[in-house]
């Protein structure tokens, strides 16, 4: 059996692994990065559309030529990275089970960062399994990475960035978007976004929800209702489409598994999208050595993940003594500021209290008052 050791190991080179790893190879660290996906970069080459935030965050720039700039610095760094490799075990030590070229790798690590994101929600309804209906994200990758349009006639389901964001870039990519559907009665991301869907002419049908999708071996028709404030469909608001796929918008759950395998600690947050794991203000977990950051420790912007998996970078090269406490503190301390900037505002709030809370039942933990958090 091949041991592959490395002083830090990243789990995943999305916007968040791939700042970790930044900061811990500028540091001087050994830092490997692994994905089990083709190209590096995660969500960051599917935004094509330009940040928003100040210019700290990129303001005006779009998602994909940050990732660049991310990959270019990574590789600047001598961090190394392996693609097309699953992680998929770890252990109570930290060791890492790697899959690669075939073979069958353990990596050895003084410090881990996962970095592994989230992973789309499915919903469940009679024709849900019919070809044409897949995830917004997956309709994303194939227009604006593989170059291939979904489908002609698009209806989208879920009103949140993700939702919006999507429809109005099928649209770029010569889809017609006949529907936006939301089950609840305003519409859940940024107002700006749906205004642009809006003004394209498409219509958004709030309280509303697929009550059936129909065709012969794929989608040809998808039927909507009326939804009333207990969620229960409103007889005789039937509304009937003719799409030939169906996108579903209906949020992120973090992929935990691996920190579920490493027996660290997890708090139930339902605006971060379920069970997340605790963790101190450098991103670590109440297993000493293992780091988070980004989706996986609740579901929020790139730019929160990007700074998270800074905040992981110094956190992991501090404690392995690679950055002096004076130097990792200033860093961390200006990481922290930015991403208190990123959580102000009208649509931050939440998302600064959930991330409170979690940080909140951290120190409980560590001060052994905490109750059992799952």
């Amino acid at each position: 059996m091949e041991v592959y050791r490395t002083d830090i190991a990243v789990v995943g080179a999305g916007s968040a692994g791939l700042s970790a790893a930044y900061q811990a190879a500028g540091a001087g660290a050994k830092v490997l990065v692994i994905d089990e996906n083709r190209l590096p970069g995660g969500q960051l080459f599917k935004q094509i559309h330009k940040f928003f935030g100040s210019r700290a965050h990129r303001a005006g720039t779009r998602g994909y030529m940050i990732g660049r700039e991310l990959l270019e610095n990574v590789t600047a760094s001598g961090a190394e990275v392996w693609l097309d490799s699953l992680v998929y075990g770890m252990q109570k030590d930290l060791s890492l089970g790697v899959i690669r070229n075939g073979k069958h790798i353990v990596v050895k690590a003084d410090a881990v960062i996962v970095a592994a994101g989230a992973k789309e929600n499915y919903m469940a309804f009679p024709g849900s399994t019919l070809p044409g209906v897949m995830g917004a994200g997956a309709a994303q990758t194939m227009i604006n990475v593989n170059r291939v349009l979904p489908g002609e006639r698009v209806l989208m389901l879920g009103s949140g960035n993700v939702g919006l964001i999507v429809s109005y870039q099928l649209m770029q990519a010569g889809a017609e978007v006949v529907a936006l559907v939301e089950g609840a009665p305003k519409i859940g991301g940024y107002g700006v976004h749906a205004g642009k869907i809006r003004r394209a002419g498409v219509p958004i049908y709030l309280s509303h929800t697929i009550k059936s999708v129909t065709g012969n071996g794929r989608v040809e028709k998808v039927e909507i209702v009326g939804v009333d404030a207990r969620w229960q469909q409103i007889p005789g608001t039937e509304k009937t489409f003719e799409a030939d796929t169906v996108c579903l918008a209906v949020g992120l759950n973090p992929m935990t598994e691996l920190l579920w395998m490493s027996g660290c600690e997890f708090c139930f947050i339902p605006a971060f999208g379920g069970h997340v794991p605790l963790h101190d203000a450098s991103m670590e977990t109440t297993v000493k050595g293992l780091y988070v950051a980004g989706d996986v420790t609740g579901v929020e912007e790139a730019s929160s993940a990007m700074e998270e998996g800074n905040l992981a970078g110094i956190g992991a090269a501090r404690a392995l003594g690679f950055l002096s406490e004076e130097e990792a503190k200033r860093k961390l301390a200006e990481t922290a500021e930015r991403l208190r900037t990123l959580r102000s505002g009208m649509f931050g709030e939440g998302r600064r209290k959930a991330k409170e809370q979690q940080l909140e039942a951290m120190e409980q933990y560590r001060a052994g008052t905490a109750e059992s958090m799952i």
